[in-house]
């Protein structure tokens, strides 16, 4: 296991998103439909990349990694985010769905796409 890639990753994955809901949000745009979707979408670009950068061959090699990514993106929410939002934050669904799709998309995309090395063979 690369314990430096689930906290590295993890990183990359909330600083992305927080980057991105914070020029929303400075914008005026963070309630929009379209920001809520590409939000998504870029959630689900980058959990794709970071799962793909570990090389993982099955859904199984990439899970506890997703697990890890989803519950130290959901701390790093609770340090950063509760103290000038506050605990509402966790009742609103889009938030749980995002931490979901970190827990979800990396497994997917092993899944579903193929590998980077059999590009290779």
């Amino acid at each position: 296991m690369k314990y430096f890639s689930i906290f590295g990753w993890a990183v990359v994955i909330y600083a992305v998103m927080f980057l991105l809901w914070s020029g929303f949000v400075i914008y005026g745009v963070a309630g929009a439909p379209w920001a809520w979707l590409l939000q998504i979408g870029t959630l689900v670009i980058v959990t794709t990349i970071a799962a793909r950068s570990l090389g993982a061959v099955t859904w199984q090699d990439m899970l506890l990694y997703s697990l890890s990514w989803s519950v130290l993106v959901a701390l790093l929410d609770m340090v950063f985010s509760v103290p000038f939002a506050g605990w509402s934050i966790y009742y609103k669904w889009r938030v749980w769905l995002g931490y979901a799709l970190v827990a979800l998309v990396p497994i997917l995309s092993v899944k579903w796409l193929p590998s980077p090395r059999d590009a290779d063979n």
